[in-house]
């Protein structure tokens, strides 16, 4: 089956565009022997798959994410290559180009974005791309599927044919070198022209990679020559011979330039947005803002409704159908107190969740992400990181282990460590329910605001962490930070609709395996004990387990047993919280989840307890995704216990010091 390898820049709308080809993709995994997610997808009404590559700048991998395109290239030797580019950033991008074109497969560029380009008022030639390079280039505006099905019918009725290779004048020095080591090449392992030659081009650029390729592969004409392309400046001479090409066609391919000033919106809104004195107070309040949405002036009045229909009419036409069937009351209670108490109790936090989803999603459809992440920089930079490190922490809003796995994109493998290990004092949206509940109790007037507090004491904790993992591993190096800004974009429904959903169905699903379990657990150990099935929920197995840790908790103001014991559910699921509480307290007796909490805490501690949820044990997916992306179960086990420490240590602290003053 033909295979398109989708390679480009990152931030060219390359994914934008492999859903556009595919719809939707088929299949999501993990490269052989790596963590990075793979995504494959097949073209309607075709047998082409297409496969969608990390984002690269060169050939030259630096990180994780980098290394899985040239080993595609190298191992599983695509029959198409799709590269995807910026319009507004042709020059840099075709860098890149040329390294593929080199490869010798058949290749077709899509000029992407070309509305932004239209707009600044320049316009290239295809024609004269098309020849100089020897490939098939399509104008593209991926956001709006234009060109879409230009370049999906060339991709499907075009036949697989041989590829015309782009031989650079390279200096006489590098051009010799290339004839006779490819040459060797081809007689001593029998590789095409355009393979050797591309080989030889990458190792004395410096390609780990290529070079760990070749040593792999015993490829003497290369390696025996290492020594000496080390000792000369190769790569620079390389680099300014591609460079001197592109500026040579692009001169000849731009048509034209418009004469008229055309008013740049996003530079005279990035004057402001990533100003140093605004752009951190921009983002806070643009935070504020979304958490107002979430709490106070939508998803809450959205969530009261869900409650009283799940609380209401579904659990008592459940208990009517029941009764009627005659279920026995053991069967009745799991299934009333037990699944619908709690599965619909955390279902009522879905409109909170999904409009918080819904306004990433918005930031990151309209280009504001990459700003956030350079406002952060400067701060980042602080305690020992850069903005390559924010990322993770803001897909960590998501999902802590989606946020670890992007720690990969950082080069230095300490810094990388560091992120990794700071990653779960950042809150997901599984602790959203049990804020939602807490700050509807105590904090009606400030929810978002508390929220909000919540959030950033879980970032200020993380850059600490950092700050004293930098002291603790001797770190000198750290990576570089280069963010790619794309222009800002009107958002398209359609695209923040696809966003929201993407983020959010994990909660759904969630709900539907993971919380639907620990509930069912959490009501067997409510209704059973050392003498079997018990009528008092004081003498379960759940009560003797919470009582026992009580003492403990009672030093950040827990001094019910039924919190403790859901709080030990938490390090299955951070979920499973939330609904192991509404079980334990409804199984109680307690009538009124609101009325309840007010007579267990204190603001004070309904606060403390807020944010020993935020920083304590990770879950076990994330636990799991820690040892994935260290390769050590060392550093998920020291995760668990320092993570639960420090959590106890602050919010003891605060509960403390607060209740001095109150």
């Amino acid at each position: 089956m033909p295979v398109v390898a989708l390679l480009g820049n990152p931030n060219t709308g390359k994914t934008t565009l492999f859903n556009g080809l595919t719809d939707t993709y088929s299949y999501v995994g993990n490269w052989e022997g790596v963590t990075v997610e793979k995504k494959v997808g097949k073209i309607n009404h075709s047998e082409l798959l297409v496969i969608d590559l990390p984002g690269i700048y060169s050939l030259n991998p630096i990180t994780k994410d980098e290394s899985v395109a040239i080993n595609c290239l190298l191992n599983d030797s695509p029959d198409i290559i799709l590269n995807v580019t910026n319009a507004c950033q042709l020059k840099r991008n075709l860098l890149l180009s040329v390294e593929l074109l080199e490869f010798g497969q058949p290749m077709v560029i899509a000029l992407n974005m070309i509305d932004d380009l239209k707009r600044s008022g320049i316009n290239y030639d295809l024609d004269i791309l098309s020849e100089t390079l020897g490939c098939r280039f399509f104008s593209t505006n991926a956001r709006n599927k234009d060109g879409l099905a230009q370049l999906k019918s060339e991709l499907i009725s075009s036949p697989i044919k041989k590829a015309a290779v782009l031989h650079l004048n390279y200096p006489v020095e590098i051009s010799n070198i290339i004839t006779l080591t490819s040459m060797q090449l081809m007689q001593q392992f029998n590789y095409t022209e355009p393979f050797a030659r591309w080989l030889t081009i990458q190792f004395m650029n410096k390609n780990l990679q290529v070079r760990q390729y070749a040593t792999d592969h015993h490829l003497h004409p290369l390696t025996s020559q290492e020594t000496i392309f080390d000792s000369h400046n190769y790569e620079s001479q390389i680099f300014n011979t591609r460079l001197d090409f592109i500026n040579s066609v692009l001169d000849r391919a731009t048509q034209q330039e418009s004469s008229k000033s055309h008013q740049n919106i996003t530079a005279k809104i990035d004057h402001w947005i990533t100003q140093p004195l605004l752009g951190l107070p921009i983002f806070i309040g643009i935070f504020f803002l979304m958490f107002k949405l979430s709490f106070d002036w939508l998803g809450t009045p959205l969530s009261d409704l869900l409650d009283s229909f799940i609380s209401g009419p579904v659990s008592s036409a459940t208990a009517a159908l029941l009764t009627q069937l005659g279920a026995i009351p053991f069967l009745k209670s799991l299934i009333v107190d037990g699944i619908i108490a709690g599965v619909g109790g955390v279902l009522t936090f879905i409109p909170q969740i999904f409009i918080l989803f819904a306004c990433i999603s918005l930031l990151e459809d309209s280009g504001y992400m990459s700003r956030a992440a350079l406002v952060t920089d400067r701060l980042m930079q602080i305690f020992g990181l850069n903005g390559k490190a924010f990322i993770p922490l803001i897909i960590g809003f998501g999902c802590n282990v989606t946020g670890i796995m992007a720690a990969r994109t950082i080069e230095q493998p300490k810094e990388r460590l560091i992120t990794t290990l700071i990653s779960p004092f950042v809150s997901c949206s599984a602790r959203l329910p049990i804020y939602g509940l807490f700050v509807a109790a105590f904090f009606q007037k400030h929810q978002a605001l508390v929220v909000l507090s919540i959030y950033f004491i879980g970032i200020f904790v993380a850059l600490l962490m950092a700050k004293v993992y930098q002291w603790l591993f001797k770190v000198k190096e750290t990576s570089v930070f280069i963010i790619e800004l794309p222009k800002y974009h009107l958002p398209r429904l359609d695209i923040i609709a696809m966003g929201t959903w993407d983020k959010g169905k994990g909660f759904i699903k969630n709900a539907g395996s993971i919380i639907f379990a620990g509930t069912v657990l959490i009501w067997l150990l409510s209704n059973l004990g050392p003498q079997g099935v018990v009528t008092n929920i004081n003498a379960s197995f759940c009560a003797l387990i919470g009582q026992a840790a009580l003492p403990i908790f009672k030093l950040i103001g827990v001094t019910s047993w039924a919190t403790v014991s859901a709080l030990l559910t938490g390090i299955f699921a951070k979920e499973v919280i939330s609904s192991s509480m509404i079980v334990l307290f409804h199984l109680s007796g307690q009538t009124g989840l609101i009325a309840t909490f007010s007579t267990l805490f204190t603001p004070l501690s309904a606060y403390c307890l807020l944010i020993f949820i935020l920083l304590y044990a990770p879950c076990f997916s994330t636990l799991s995704a820690i040892k994935a992306e260290t390769g050590s179960i060392k550093w998920a086990i020291y995760s668990l216990i320092s993570n639960t420490v420090l959590a106890f240590a602050i919010s003891m602290i605060i509960y403390q010091v607060g209740s001095l003053f109150i």
